[in-house]
């Protein structure tokens, strides 16, 4: 991480606070534009109801977001990243091997979630239109789509530009919540009756939907584990000081917004503003509305700018933890972590344009909005609480902390199902689809790596010093690469070895080993050389962070470099004519690309697992690439892949018939 960016995230600083208003709150922010519609819906306006929906939002924000998300879940960084991944990567070291389950699904439910955020913050916003100006559902449909499809089309560029805007336009809209929500409150302060949990729980006994309500209480803490996922971005100090104004303004204008309908009691939202009657622009003057849209309009696009940002890094961290197939990154800017995975974001569009198309309203998508956001959250619990019984604190603080988390996120899960079949069922599918890519890409590559067969360098040396002088053989290469999933120095994968002596003798100069160790910290680069016979045999290992490109072939020139300016290695040409005038020699890296052999016997799943496995990797970013190689210099090699080969085929020899009949 660079020095600047180090300590803008790790420094509590204005800057730093302005930038986490940009890029962190986008999600929770823009939640007033439709909570209370939410829980009001269709009935009329009580004092009780209103009260009761307040208390809720109030203690969710307290224990759901400040405590557990800002409080507690915070410190769980990893070297100051944060995210279900980065949290995964810490509690992996307790080798609890099914951790991986909730690292999953939660990782493929903050996807599915990336999906859902843009067309519901959008389309709440700009519904707003209806306050003031009557509009077809079929326009503000195109308008929402029109809008995302711009937002989608500018990543390519990156968000350094847009960046700087982001942090000044939160702190506007922020402050308008605020001050929204004063200018109504000032009327009726007794409103702040809400604090008091009673109103929380009489709400789920007099509430229409009863018990339920809590599905449309629980949109208010949405983008808590946004919060969470972009700690690298920002720091965990300037995070905590930020929320401080964040949660205030959010609630001035819960607040506001509580006042404003106990003065209209008995009435409902549908008679005070309309077929999109939206207590969010109610509270507003007439003549301010038309800026409170574009204001609104332009908070929801920052909130969806959060999630894609995220969604990069999330696919970014998948990668590196073999849950996804490899996919094309691109660095638009010379920001620190800052990536465009144009596969993801133009899946992601398309996601987003049909839950438009399909749900027409943002009231409609509520419901597969809060159940994607509720998974991640059972499995974040999950995995925090292994993580506290790594850090040793006391168990029966890690059992009531947990069991409160568990009991909340639980009843909201519960609350929230029912309206499964009104749209909870596309977050399912989408997260389903998602979790089947993880688990499978995962799955295919522990099979493959447990049948893979691993040999002692040292059994070969002699054969490969004594190939390197054989010149009955013609030279392959000067140099000649090989990528190592093997994790020790003084190992190598059989099929290398094959490769080299076998498929057909492959003689060079130096033959180089070099093996990639994707850390679980998220930026680290650093490399050890191994030297297994001086001037004949090396091994690089590259040690990098989850974060970090896998730029191998600029990454091995500059180790080369270093070598030869430490006189380590001589890798001038050995052709006689090329020496004489210090020509460097060539490289050539062998990849192997496995297939499925016929050979192997499969059971009936582990048969899906690969055939769906192979199918992914066709679609999926070549390996030279991949490692960042120029294809002009890389060998493709196939090997079969044999999973359980028969032992022994039972076969019967018969002599030959001397007479024929």
């Amino acid at each position: 991480m660079s020095s600047h960016n180090h300590s803008l995230h790790s420094k509590l600083s204005i800057g730093g606070l302005l930038v986490t208003l940009g890029i962190i709150y986008g999600d929770i922010g823009t939640s007033p534009l439709y909570v209370m519609k939410a829980i009001l819906g269709v009935h009329e306006i009580s004092r009780d109801i209103v009260l009761g929906g307040i208390s809720c939002v109030f203690w969710t924000l307290t224990l759901q977001t400040t405590i557990k998300y800002v409080i507690i879940t915070l410190s769980a960084d990893n070297h100051g990243e944060g995210g279900i991944f980065a949290l995964f990567a810490l509690v992996k070291r307790t080798k609890i091997k099914w951790l991986i389950i909730p690292a999953i699904i939660g990782g493929s439910a903050l996807l599915a979630d990336g999906i859902i955020t843009p067309p519901i913050s959008v389309s709440a916003a700009v519904e707003g239109i209806n306050t003031f100006y009557a509009m077809e559902t079929q326009t503000i449909q195109i308008i929402v789509i029109c809008i995302l499809f711009v937002l989608f089309t500018i990543q390519q560029f990156g968000s350094k530009l847009v960046g700087k805007f982001f942090a000044p336009m939160m702190l506007i809209w922020f402050s308008m919540l605020g001050i929204l929500g004063t200018l109504q409150v000032i009327n009726d302060f007794s409103v702040f009756n809400a604090i008091n949990p009673y109103y929380a729980y009489e709400l789920l006994l007099i509430h229409p939907e009863g018990f339920f309500v809590l599905g449309a209480v629980f949109l208010c803490t949405t983008g808590a584990e946004a919060l969470y996922s972009d700690m690298g971005h920002c720091g965990r100090k300037n995070i905590r000081i930020s929320w401080i104004f964040v949660k205030a303004m959010l609630l001035l204008n819960y607040f506001g917004q509580g006042a404003y309908l106990i003065s209209h009691e008995g009435q409902t939202l549908e008679q005070l503003g309309g077929k999109d009657g939206n207590p969010f622009y109610l509270i507003m003057a007439d003549w301010f509305q038309p800026i409170g849209v574009v204001i609104a309009t332009l908070a929801a696009v920052i909130a969806s700018q959060a999630l894609i940002s995220g969604s990069f890094t999330l696919i970014n961290e998948a990668m590196r933890l073999n849950f996804w197939p490899k996919v094309k990154i691109k660095y638009p800017t010379e920001l620190k972590g800052q990536l465009y995975i144009p596969s993801i974001n133009w899946l992601l569009l398309l996601g987003c344009i049909g839950i438009v198309w399909y749900f027409e309203k943002s009231s409609a998508m509520e419901h597969a909005y809060g159940l994607a956001i509720v998974l991640c959250m059972i499995m974040t619990t999950i995995l925090l609480n292994f993580y506290l019984i790594m850090k040793r604190v006391k168990w029966y603080i890690i059992g009531a902390l947990i069991t409160v988390y568990l009991v909340i996120e639980f009843s909201f899960l519960a609350a929230i199902l029912p309206k499964f079949i009104h749209g909870g069922f596309v977050t399912l599918i989408i997260a389903s689809a998602l979790v089947g890519v993880m688990g499978t890409w995962y799955l295919a590559k522990q099979i493959s790596k447990n049948y893979t067969k691993i040999v002692k360098i040292d059994d070969y040396k002699k054969v490969l010093a004594e190939l390197s002088v054989d010149l009955s053989i013609p030279k392959y290469a000067t140099h000649l690469v090989y990528m190592t999933n093997s994790n020790r120095s003084d190992e190598i994968e059989e099929k290398v070895m094959y490769s080299i002596l076998q498929k057909r003798p492959k003689r060079a100069d130096l033959y180089w080993f070099i093996h990639v160790n994707i850390l679980s910290e998220p930026y680290k680069k650093e490399y050890r050389v191994t030297e297994i016979v001086k001037d004949d045999i090396y091994r690089i290992d590259f040690y990098l962070g989850f974060r970090e490109p896998t730029k191998i072939n600029l990454m091995f020139k500059q180790v080369i470099k270093e070598m030869v300016d430490r006189g380590e290695v001589d890798i001038t040409s050995r052709y006689e004519s090329l020496n004489k005038n210090n020509i460097i020699g060539d490289f050539k890296f062998v990849l192997s690309e496995k297939f499925l052999s016929n050979d192997s016997d499969l059971t009936f799943f582990e048969k899906i697992i690969m055939n769906t496995y192979f199918i992914m990797k066709k679609l999926s970013l070549s390996e030279e690439k991949g490692f960042g190689l120029d294809s002009s210099s890389v060998k493709i090699e196939q090997f079969p892949l044999v999973i359980h080969a028969p032992e022994k085929i039972e076969m019967r020899r018969i002599e030959r018939d001397c007479n024929p009949v």
